[in-house]
C-alpha cells in the first residue's frame, strides 16, 4: 500500500483527501503544521506528499517543506497545492522540484490522477536507478593481480567514510569508475554523484558551473549545489585555474558558498573526491597549484596502476568485456594468442582493451583470420614502429599531423624536464589544452 503525506492546515481538506484516498486504497498521514510535517519527513519514508502551498506561518510555507523533501529523496514526488493559486506560485513550485500544482477547489478525478502519475513516475525513476546502478556496479574493479586487491580492500575500508580521497592514476586506468564504485558502496549512495571535469568547462563560466547563478530570474544550479548530500568527484584537478582552487578550498574550509548573482549563503554537505593523470605535489613546487588545498585534498590516497603494471588481469579483462560485447565470456575460441597483448605498452590503459574488445566484437564477426588481423594491426610494436618511420606520403593527413605533433610535443617535454606549464609557454599553448593534446596523443610524463 502506498503512503501518502498530506500537509494543509485546513482541518477540512485534509478530512476530505483522507477520505478520497482511503477509499482507494492509498495508506494516508495527513499532519496540520510545518513542525510536525518536518519531525515527520526526517524521520520517516513515504511515497508521494500533498503540500499546501500558503501554510498559516510567516515564516516558512509549503516550498519550504518541497525543499526539505527534495534535499531528502530528489526523486520522490510532491503534489503542491493552493486556494490562491496564480501563474507564478505554480511556475516557482515546479521549479523548485513540484511535480503537478494543483488548485483548490480540487476535481476528485484530476487529484487521483495527478497522485497515479507521480507514483508512476517515481516507479520509473526507481527503475532507472536501480539499471543505472547495476550497470556501474558491473563495471567492478576486474582483477586479481596485488595492485587490484589492494585497491578493493581499500574500498572496502574507506567508502563508509567521509574522508577526502585524491585518485592518482594515468589517463584510461579507471579513476571515475573507482569514484562511482566508492559512492556506490558509500551511505551516500542514494543522492547523486556529481562529476566536475575541470579540462572540460569553459573557462568563461567556470564559476557559474561550479557555483550555479541567477539569471533572468531563474535559479541555475552549479555543481556545488547538485552534489549536496552526495559526492562530488572533481576530475583533472589539476587544470583547475588558481583563482577557482582559491574558492574551492573556500568551500572546502566553511562548506558554504554563493550563487553568482545571489547574497544567501548555501550550505553544502557533500563527500569530496578528485583525481589527477599527472604529478600534482609536483605541480605544487613548480607553483602551479595551491599547496594547502593539494594537502586538503590528499586525506586518502588511491594510487591506480596503469595496464602495463598488471599485464596478469589481461585474460579476466578481455573475458569480462567479451561477456559485455559479445554475450558470452568465453573469448578462448576467438582470440588464440594473447603474446601480443602481453608484449604490448598499452598507453590507453584499460580503456584501450576495452575498445579493443569492442572493436573485435563488431568487427571480427566470429572470424578468427578478422580477430587476428585487427589485434595483429593494433598491437604488434614493429607495425607501429614502421607506421611512424613510413613516408609521410603514405599517411593520412591527419595521421601525418599527429605523428608531427607528438614527436614535436616530446621533444619540448624533454627540453622542459617534463614540466607542462613551462612547456606550455615554450610552445605558445593554454596550459589546460596543451594537457588535453598530451593526452589525446597518449604521450605520457615521465
Amino acid at each position: 500500500m502506498k503512503k501518502i503525506l498530506i500537509v494543509d492546515d485546513e482541518k477540512d481538506i485534509r478530512f476530505i483527501l483522507e477520505e478520497i484516498l482511503n477509499e482507494h486504497k492509498y495508506h494516508v498521514i495527513t499532519l496540520g503544521t510545518i513542525k510536525e510535517a518536518e519531525e515527520f519527513i526526517n524521520k520517516n519514508s513515504f511515497d508521494l506528499a500533498l503540500l499546501d502551498v500558503l501554510l498559516d506561518e510567516k515564516s516558512r510555507d509549503g516550498l519550504y517543506l518541497l525543499n526539505l523533501i527534495k534535499n531528502k529523496n530528489k526523486d520522490l514526488p510532491v503534489i503542491m497545492m493552493s486556494g490562491h493559486a496564480n501563474i507564478q506560485i505554480a511556475v516557482n513550485s515546479v521549479k523548485d522540484g513540484a511535480f503537478e500544482f494543483l488548485e483548490k477547489p480540487f476535481n476528485q478525478e484530476r487529484l487521483l490522477n495527478f497522485i497515479k502519475r507521480g507514483i508512476e513516475y517515481s516507479e520509473l525513476l526507481n527503475t532507472k536507478k536501480d539499471l543505472h546502478d547495476n550497470f556501474f556496479k558491473s563495471f567492478d574493479f576486474i582483477g586479481e593481480s596485488k595492485e587490484i586487491v589492494k585497491i578493493k580492500e581499500a574500498i572496502n575500508k574507506i567508502s563508509t567514510s567521509d574522508g577526502r580521497i585524491f585518485i592518482e592514476g594515468p589517463s584510461g586506468s579507471g579513476k571515475e569508475l573507482l569514484a562511482r564504485e566508492i559512492h556506490r558502496n558509500s551511505n551516500r549512495n542514494k543522492s547523486n554523484f556529481v562529476i566536475l571535469d575541470s579540462s572540460r568547462i569553459n573557462i568563461s563560466n567556470f564559476d557559474e558551473n561550479i557555483f550555479g547563478i541567477f539569471k533572468n530570474g531563474e535559479l541555475i544550479k552549479g555543481h556545488l549545489e547538485k552534489a549536496n548530500n552526495g559526492t562530488l568527484f572533481i576530475d583533472n584537478v589539476h587544470d583547475l585555474p588558481l583563482d577557482v582552487q582559491n574558492k574551492i578550498l573556500r568551500v572546502i574550509t566553511d562548506q558554504r558558498f554563493k550563487r553568482l548573482n545571489d547574497t544567501t549563503d548555501i550550505t553544502v554537505n557533500f563527500r569530496l573526491i578528485s583525481s589527477s593523470s599527472i604529478n600534482l605535489a609536483k605541480e605544487v613546487s613548480d607553483g602551479n597549484f595551491r599547496e594547502d588545498l593539494f594537502h586538503r585534498l590528499n586525506v586518502i590516497n588511491l594510487n591506480l596502476p596503469a595496464l602495463v603494471d598488471r599485464l596478469s588481469d589481461i585474460p579476466l579483462l578481455i573475458e569480462y568485456f567479451f561477456s559485455i560485447f559479445v554475450g558470452n565470456s568465453d573469448y578462448k575460441k576467438n582470440i588464440k594468442n594473447l603474446d601480443l597483448f602481453y608484449s604490448y605498452n598499452w598507453p590507453g590503459n584499460v580503456r584501450e582493451l576495452r575498445n579493443l574488445v569492442e572493436r573485435i566484437a563488431i568487427l571480427g564477426q566470429d572470424n578468427v583470420e578478422k580477430i587476428e588481423n585487427i589485434i595483429y594491426s593494433t598491437l604488434n610494436p614493429k607495425i607501429n614502429i614502421e607506421k611512424k618511420n613510413s613516408s609521410s606520403t603514405d599517411l593520412t593527413l591527419r595521421e601525418a599531423r599527429d605523428n608531427f605533433e607528438k614527436e614535436y610535443l616530446m621533444k619540448q617535454l624533454k627540453k622542459n624536464d617534463g614540466n607542462v606549464s613551462n612547456t606550455a609557454k615554450s610552445v605558445g599553448m593554454d596550459r589546460a589544452a596543451l594537457q588535453r593534446k598530451l593526452s589525446s596523443l597518449n604521450i605520457r610524463r615521465k
